[in-house]
């Protein structure tokens, strides 16, 4: 299959996510927008994710201290903990409060950041290249992949380092959306998917799979329900119903999260820059 092929698939299969208009209007809030807590717990846990594959490519490369630039930083998941190697961060990201949030923890690490904000690839002209580039999570929300791993790629003098879940990171919501809407949910693209792009596009890409232990993303059960409603395009008066779903799918207080970003595997992929 040819890049553009493949490039096309990728893009048909995250719209084939949209959500049915009749579903979505009657929703009380967007079902897209995570809690902005979530992006902070992930970047506070950095003892956590400094021992983790995507950390250690990143790491590798700063064998020789250099810049840092990361591509929806969202509070910091993917840089802060380079910050030890890093002789300058770059932060870009669409939500201006988590940007804010990564400035002040990279302050308390010495280590100052640089936040732009802006949509990636749209505001890459204004941003400088530099040793290493990194991406966490973020693959998932770009249906046109080619100008923006372009964009990753000629912005990176060294190493170019990825992270995203095998799967998307919805898919676990299918069984309820089934039961809740008697809608069938798509189940691609995949990482899987998204190396094949690379490779399509000629950039040679390695990969690592690997599974995340840890803390929660949810402080609580009722994180996690409040979270699942809302990605279920459900009012608040339907949390009980959604708490009882959640629980008959395997989640309690002491498993919050294993039907989310634990127990899900993980891919690392990386790729050399082109400056």
């Amino acid at each position: 299959m040819s890049a553009a092929d493949l490039l096309e698939r990728w893009q048909s299969d995250l719209e084939s996510w949209a959500i049915p208009e009749e579903i979505l209007a009657a929703a009380p809030e967007s079902p897209w927008v995570l809690p902005r807590q979530i992006f902070i717990r992930r970047a506070e846990r950095q003892h956590q994710l400094a021992s983790s594959p995507s950390y250690r490519r990143a790491w590798e490369a700063l064998a020789k201290p250099g810049s840092v630039l990361d591509v929806g930083a969202g509070a910091g998941a993917a840089c802060l903990p380079l910050a030890p190697r890093a002789t300058a961060i770059t932060a870009v990201d669409s939500d201006q409060d988590l940007l804010d949030v990564l400035v002040d923890s990279a302050d308390r690490l010495g280590r100052p950041a640089l936040p732009i904000w802006g949509r990636w690839p749209d505001i890459s002209g204004e941003v400088e290249p530099a040793d290493v580039v990194t991406c966490h999570h973020v693959l998932y929300n770009v249906p046109d992949l080619g100008p923006f791993i372009a964009a990753l790629t000629s912005h990176a003098r060294r190493l170019v380092v990825v992270e995203m879940t095998a799967r998307h990171p919805l898919t676990w919501l299918n069984p309820l959306w089934e039961r809740f809407h008697e809608l069938a949910r798509p189940e691609v693209p995949t990482a899987a998917d998204a190396v094949a792009v690379l490779e399509g596009l000629g950039l040679a890409p390695r990969h690592e799979i690997w599974s995340r232990s840890g803390e929660s993303d949810y402080e609580t059960f009722e994180d996690l329900v409040e979270v699942t409603t809302r990605r279920l395009c459900l009012g608040p008066d339907r949390a009980g119903e959604v708490a009882s779903a959640l629980r008959e799918l395997g989640a309690d207080d002491a498993r919050a999260a294993e039907l989310g970003s634990l127990g899900v595997d993980l891919f690392t992929i990386w790729w050399d820059g082109s400056v």
